[in-house]
């Protein structure tokens, strides 16, 4: 089993920035090819990392040795397509087995993970703990009006909406999804507790922390695949500065109880194609844009 770790302090205070990305989905080849054009703008740049680099292990690797051999520092925390065992990869790995491979390649390429000590971020905007975050779903991000997992697993598939994740990633040795996120949450919520109480985190999820940003889906349902309920306190518990996350493909800033949620998505060719701007490119975290509100 990988071994616990707390936080770890960087060195003195340096210049740059805290970037952040997700959902590079690198299987695509137009998305290949911005993951090709990322560069940092100062040498002390760092990247978060929000999940859905990819499905295979080698196109993951590819992705994270590239940015890893750009920025100073880059930070993963795993979405559910790195945990997905799709037929065609060869590394057949399933549920806590492929999750721990993971860890053991983003370690092996100077990546930190959420197993790995939380490194302190010194630029400006800081300091702050920057912590990696897998946790997982547990079908909680239901209608109000549904009472169990079960109906809202019906109602979703009478619906026509099923994840992928449902024939795809496994929660093996776990009998499933929820159990395990259950038991993520316990364990990352122990290492958080024990952090130093006079400094602020920046919480790096690739699932939004709070059930607000999955109002907007097109498929209502699909937020059963989203997140937990059991994280709506934690940003204010644990002093966030910011959160970061992916999943949605909907890259936007929404502020909860005064605390800023970015999406920070690239998504499908299919999506991008239609934003203004250059696709993929990072969005600074710290020190904080000049932004207010809800914004689309």
């Amino acid at each position: 089993m990988i071994p616990p770790a707390g936080a770890s302090p960087d060195g003195p205070s340096s210049p740059g920035s805290l970037l952040a990305v997700s959902d590079l989905h690198v299987r695509y080849e137009e998305n290949r090819e911005v993951v090709e054009s990322l560069r940092p703008s100062s040498e002390e740049d760092w990247l978060l990392v929000a999940g859905d680099v990819g499905e295979h292990m080698a196109d993951i690797e590819w992705a994270l040795s590239t940015l890893a051999g750009r920025f100073r520092k880059v930070v993963w925390a795993p979405g559910n397509h790195e945990l997905w065992t799709p037929p065609d990869d060869p590394v057949q790995a399933r549920g806590v087995a492929r999750y721990e491979a993971l860890v053991r390649l983003c370690r092996s390429l100077g990546v930190v993970t959420p197993e790995d000590p939380y490194p302190v971020w010194r630029g400006a905007g800081g300091p702050a703990v920057i912590v990696p975050l897998f946790l997982l779903y547990d079908y909680s991000f239901r209608r109000p009006e549904v009472r169990t997992t079960e109906e809202a697993l019906r109602r979703a598939a009478d619906a026509g909406v099923v994840a992928t994740d449902e024939f795809l990633l496994h929660p093996d040795p776990y009998p499933s999804v929820g159990d395990w996120c259950r038991a993520r949450l316990r364990r990352t919520a122990e290492r958080l507790d024990a952090l130093p109480a006079d400094l602020p985190t920046v919480l790096v999820s690739h699932f939004p922390l709070v059930r607000e940003p999955t109002e907007v889906l097109r498929h209502p349902d699909f937020a059963l695949w989203c997140g937990t309920q059991a994280t709506a306190g934690w940003p204010v518990r644990y002093r966030a500065a910011a959160v970061v996350y992916g999943h949605l493909h909907i890259p936007r800033l929404i502020r909860q109880q005064g605390i800023p949620h970015y999406e920070v998505s690239l998504g499908y060719p299919r999506e991008w194609r239609r934003r203004p701007g250059e696709p993929g490119r990072p969005l600074r975290v710290l020190p904080a844009p000049v932004r207010s509100g809800r914004q689309g």
